[in-house]
């Protein structure tokens, strides 16, 4: 009976390390990059200035430096992370596709991301609702951050909350996307494509993106507060703010281009990715 080498089986696992790297990146950074005036009306509108007052549809480009730096590498971790994680636990127990072993490798995936993610959401958000009165650049506003409030409180305020908020998006959002995929053809009786891939990541996203949004609301307002308020600020605490000031419109705001921003992103995110590595899988055989 014929067995791989050692060295044919370290070649596919570098390979699809690779291969997971690259496409997530790119995936990442297209998105980012394409979506960002969503995403930046999307956080004006659920900033406690409100809307017009920070900024309304001027400056809808601000803040796109660090969102474009970091898409690209959040985006190459979270999905190492995830693939790998869900290759391990599925030899773990025998379950190739469980969507308890997509759900933990997707949450603990997103924890991983988040070391990366977070510090460049706070500078991404600060410049997009225009939190400085003097136009500081994405560099200037962590520096500041870390001088006045340090590591945790300041680079990584609102930590705990983006967590908080990811996890939940990634139970719905990666069970859901790789149910449609492995039933696609079934349902449709059409070949698994990355058009259809992006279709069923743009549903997956969708769903996941109006469940989460009052816990995107929190995280914004956090990363948002100046110095003294962020100290106080929970995620509880900043949903009963939200609903005492606004009621329910409030915890759902910025919902209909959170939900837009998602369902193209997930769409084009996961289409990419999954394009992505077709070409490279292709190129190494």
């Amino acid at each position: 009976m014929e067995t791989e080498s050692p060295t044919l089986l370290s070649t596919d696992v570098n390979f699809h390390f690779f291969s997971t790297l690259i496409s997530g990146a790119v995936a990442g950074a297209i998105v980012d990059v394409a979506l960002f005036p969503i995403d930046t009306v999307k956080t004006r509108l659920q900033s406690e200035n409100g809307f017009w007052r920070s900024g309304g549809f001027k400056g809808i480009y601000k803040g796109l430096a660090p969102a474009a730096a970091g898409s690209a590498p959040t985006a190459a971790l979270f999905f190492c992370t995830y693939e790998g994680c869900k290759k391990y636990l599925s030899s773990v127990t025998g379950q190739t596709n469980s969507p308890y072993v997509h759900m933990v490798s997707a949450s603990f995936a997103e924890v991983v991301a988040c070391i990366i993610r977070v510090p460049v959401e706070i500078a991404k958000q600060r410049r997009q609702a225009l939190v400085h009165k003097v136009d500081k650049t994405a560099l200037q506003i962590l520096w500041t951050a870390y001088k006045t409030e340090g590591v945790r409180r300041g680079l990584y305020r609102g930590f705990g909350t983006t967590i908080c908020r990811e996890i939940p998006f990634s139970l719905i959002q990666f069970p859901l996307w790789e149910f449609l995929k492995l039933n696609w053809s079934s349902f449709t009786g059409l070949p698994l494509t990355p058009v259809s891939v992006a279709i069923c990541g743009a549903i997956a996203g969708g769903i996941s993106a109006a469940a989460t949004t009052p816990l995107d609301v929190a995280k914004t307002r956090i990363m948002l507060a100046d110095e003294a308020s962020g100290r106080k600020l929970g995620m509880t605490r900043v949903l009963k703010l939200v609903y005492k000031e606004k009621g329910f419109g409030g915890l759902i705001s910025g919902i209909v281009p959170r939900v837009m921003w998602i369902t193209l992103g997930g769409a084009i995110f996961f289409g990419f990715y999954d394009l992505t590595s077709r070409i490279l899988k292709f190129e190494n055989t």
